[in-house]
């Protein structure tokens, strides 16, 4: 069951990482949700490489769509020169 939280929380974080990200996106709904996943995750390990967070703390909402945001303007760099 953890997993299926994960994927919906990360769908959720990449849909509101699109809508604060102005412009078009290459990706769909898969891309959106492993966007956000990743942009979780890449958010924690800073968090906690930053002090923010303890072991076995995870990133938070805002944090999670910041990261998500970062990713997601790599992911465009990437995927726009590809076009």
């Amino acid at each position: 069951m953890g997993i299926i939280w994960t994927i919906i929380i990360g769908l959720i974080i990449g849909v509101v990482a699109k809508f604060l990200m102005p412009g078009r996106d290459p990706g769909g709904f898969i891309i959106t949700a492993l966007i956000g996943v990743a942009g979780s995750v890449l958010a924690t390990y800073m968090g906690r490489s930053l002090g923010f967070y303890q072991l076995g703390e995870s990133a938070g909402f805002i944090a999670a769509v910041l990261g998500a945001i970062v990713l997601l303007f790599a992911y465009r760099l990437v995927a726009g020169t590809r076009t």
